[in-house]
């Protein structure tokens, strides 16, 4: 059930890779609960407008903000430019990311870094650019990073998608630890296979079926049973909560 209160009104959330499926998801959400959501993209400018679009029909506000968060000058030019333009940032929501699947012995190096680009290195330019903004936010400021079930548990074909999951659970503990202090919490969401383009692109309906067998809650996940645990970690119900894994997965890894 989504949250519906306004929480998070007057807060001012950045939500990567946001123009679809899980980045989308939650973008709404934040906005559900009256967050102004600055909606990035890579590439897809049209998409990001409409999804901008659908947080205010939500009940927020949003705006778009297009960069690759793999391009570190990039990523803090524009937080530099989010800063001055809206004041401040409360939430930053480190979702971009990319899965480029292949056995090991054919993966080249090309596409593992830019796995690593993406989804590690991604979020640790966006931490450290946004850092300053978070440490001034009011009542705390909120870093959620989306990991995924295989950062923990591994999965074959999938070592480059895996190791920077993995990466980012580590990354996540280590930001917790160093800006509790001024009362920023951070904590990573590890969905497990979420009904997404991305998943729609890699899942043939054989490899369906048997990863239902697996899910105790038989159903693959929707990207809003991830978007209603971002808004639940950035509320002020999760003020005590850093450090953490929030495994959204139907059961599949316990």
């Amino acid at each position: 059930m989504a949250i519906t209160d306004k929480a998070l009104q007057g807060k001012v959330a950045l939500v990567t890779g946001a123009s679809r499926g899980i980045g989308r998801a939650i973008a709404i959400a934040l906005g559900r609960r009256g967050a102004k959501v600055v909606v990035n993209y890579a590439s897809r400018d049209a998409a990001a407008r409409d999804v901008a679009a659908e947080v205010v029909q939500a009940g927020g506000e949003a705006t778009t903000a297009g960069f690759d968060v793999g391009n570190a000058a990039a990523v803090a030019d524009a937080i530099k430019t989010l800063g001055k333009d809206l004041g401040r940032l409360d939430i930053l929501v480190n979702n971009a990311g990319v899965a480029i699947n292949g056995l090991m012995m054919r993966f080249s190096d090309e596409q593992w870094q830019r796995t690593l680009a993406v989804n590690l290195s991604g979020a640790f330019h966006c931490i450290r650019a946004a850092s300053s903004l978070l440490l001034r936010a009011k009542d705390g400021g909120r870093i959620i990073n989306i990991t995924s079930v295989v950062g923990e548990m591994g999965n074959g074909g999938q070592a480059a998608y895996a190791a920077s999951k993995a990466g980012l659970i580590g990354l996540t503990r280590s930001t917790a630890r160093e800006l509790a202090a001024r009362g920023v919490t951070c904590n990573a969401i590890a969905p497990g296979f979420i009904e997404t383009d991305m998943t729609a692109e890699h899942l043939p309906e054989a490899q369906r079926a048997k990863l239902l067998e697996q899910i105790p809650l038989a159903r693959i996940g929707r990207a809003e049973d991830v978007g209603d645990a971002a808004a639940f970690l950035a509320g002020p119900e999760a003020g005590y909560i850093t450090g953490q894994v929030l495994r959204v997965n139907g059961g599949m890894l316990m």
